[in-house]
């Protein structure tokens, strides 16, 4: 995203003595839209862009210059990438490895490194930087308001080789420890559970509806239907329910990057 431009959008609005909701209120916008634009967060779409020249009587610029995105990800998940940011709540669910938002950079290396067709040095390192920028989302100490429940798969599943899949567990283990997520390990003593099939993120936000979104091979889908976000919501607070609790869920977090630890 271009901070550039979005200091431009706020510099255009002071100039025309309009605070952030009464520029929201004339282009039919919300102002949290708004601050996300002008913190870089967001690009508006062509028409939001237009409605804020005629607003802001800036003639074509902002709807002539908006900045190109550049981040390193699949379209499907473009849409949900940038929700992401914009949460004030995220539930995660991961099935085989760990969400991107919490993942050390060597562990996004090591998975981003597994694509097929293979990619080029370059077009993977761009991917990790794009991956790595997801996880300031963490840099607030408290919003977004993360739990994240991991199917005990994602453990096990030897990513990058054992003192990377250490590192990755510490990782999860400080974050919980510091309290800023709250994690969840659904074990495979438990068998079937409602989360099997799929991985899922369920968003929530202080000026829209929550929202989820599942990914599987090669496809996305964001959910905004409110049936269809409460089935999934009902699904995730039951596999929750049957997830071991916080402590347990931290001794065997903890016991696993040991055991990667010795292996090392």
């Amino acid at each position: 995203m271009s901070s550039a431009y979005g200091d431009w959008l706020k510099e255009q609005r002071e100039s025309a003595g309009l605070t952030q909701q009464q520029l929201a209120d004339t282009v039919i916008m919300t102002r949290s839209h708004i601050a996300h634009i002008e913190a870089g967060r967001r690009v508006p779409s062509k028409e939001d862009a237009r409605r804020l020249d005629t607003a802001l009587n800036t003639g074509n610029v902002l709807s002539s210059f908006l900045p190109e995105q550049h981040a390193a990800v699949a379209d499907y998940f473009e849409t949900a990438r940038q929700l992401e940011q914009q949460a004030v709540m995220i539930r995660e669910f991961a099935l085989s490895y760990v969400p991107g938002i919490l993942q050390t950079e060597r562990y996004a290396r090591a998975v981003l490194g597994l694509s097929f067709p293979p990619v080029s040095d370059e077009e993977r390192d761009r991917r990790v930087v794009t991956r790595l920028e997801r996880a300031k989302v963490l840099d607030d100490p408290v919003s977004p308001v993360v739990w994240v429940l991991l199917d005990e798969a994602v453990l096990r599943r030897l990513i990058g080789g054992p003192d990377v899949m250490a590192e990755q567990v510490r990782h999860l283990v400080r974050l919980a420890e510091s309290g800023r997520i709250q994690v969840h390990v659904l074990p495979f003593a438990l068998g079937v559970h409602p989360l099997l099939s799929n991985m899922l993120t369920l968003m929530w936000f202080e000026d829209q509806p929550p929202l989820a979104y599942g990914e599987g091979l090669h496809m996305g889908r964001i959910h905004d239907a409110p049936a269809v976000v409460q089935d999934l919501q009902h699904r995730y607070d039951f596999a929750l329910g049957n997830a071991l609790p916080l402590k347990e869920s931290l001794a065997l977090l903890r016991a696993t990057a040991k055991g990667y630890e010795g292996h090392g």
